[in-house]
């Protein structure tokens, strides 16, 4: 285990992060390094750089955060952790993102060109309404679209509803992910985890309607025995292949 205080580089980081079931319950556990590794995460890349999601932060003080690790299928990874980190998407808030990008570019003070200016305004205010609008049947003829332009030019497919919302859930695991190796970085150990009653913690969390959750991730320091074996993975040539 690495000390808190030493921080790890990139490679490092990566190779020594492991998805940890058994937090540590005694030692000290800095709250802030949670903050500081979330402020990293939405550096992290997304779709149109609308930033559909939210990290919703259930420390170890919460009296939420007890009956949370109980619908996380009372796994240790969130009875034992110190903070739960609930990954939400939001595609409900894709208007105000939207609406926020353009003025950005608007109101930049780098004197941008009234081309790039003009060609954001198209992309926020015409093509994001199109794909993240929602109408009866919108799906459909979105597929239909697609399919006839593509016959005669290159054309993305992945427009109808179905494959928005998987959009959505990788702009936010992305960040997720970013925030994972954070934590290992500054010494600490995660778990992400999908087994948890998704309808009951919506509503423990008051969470919006229009949310999804798309992981809790466990936080704190790991013990050795939160470990289960050795890491496997297949052989990098199954995985990388060049063309």
């Amino acid at each position: 285990m690495q000390e808190l205080n030493q921080e790890l580089g990139f490679f490092d980081a990566v190779e020594a992060r492991r998805s940890v079931r058994i937090f540590d319950q005694e030692g000290s556990f800095d709250h802030e390094k949670v903050q500081k590794c979330l402020e990293a995460a939405i550096l992290s890349p997304n779709s149109s750089n609308l930033q559909l999601y939210q990290f919703i932060r259930v420390p170890e003080s919460s009296p939420l955060k007890d009956p949370l690790a109980q619908l996380c299928m009372r796994q240790k990874a969130a009875t034992t952790a110190r903070e739960l980190v609930v990954v939400i998407t939001r595609r409900d808030v894709w208007k105000s993102r939207a609406k926020a990008n353009y003025n950005f570019i608007l109101n930049s003070n780098q004197n941008q060109p009234e081309k790039k200016v003009k060609q954001a305004g198209n992309y926020y205010k015409n093509l994001i309404p199109k794909l993240f609008g929602k109408y009866p049947g919108w799906s459909l003829i979105k597929k239909l679209i697609a399919w006839w332009v593509g016959m005669r030019r290159p054309m993305v497919r992945e427009v109808g509803e179905t494959e928005v919302r998987i959009s959505v859930h990788k702009s936010a695991a992305l960040a997720a992910m970013t925030f994972m190796l954070g934590m290992k970085a500054v010494g600490y150990d995660t778990c992400p985890m999908e087994g948890f009653d998704s309808k009951r913690v919506k509503k423990l969390l008051d969470l919006p309607t229009g949310s999804e959750i798309c992981m809790i991730i466990g936080c704190g320091k790991g013990l050795p025995e939160g470990i289960y074996g050795p890491r496997f993975r297949v052989p990098s040539s199954e995985l990388i292949v060049v063309k």
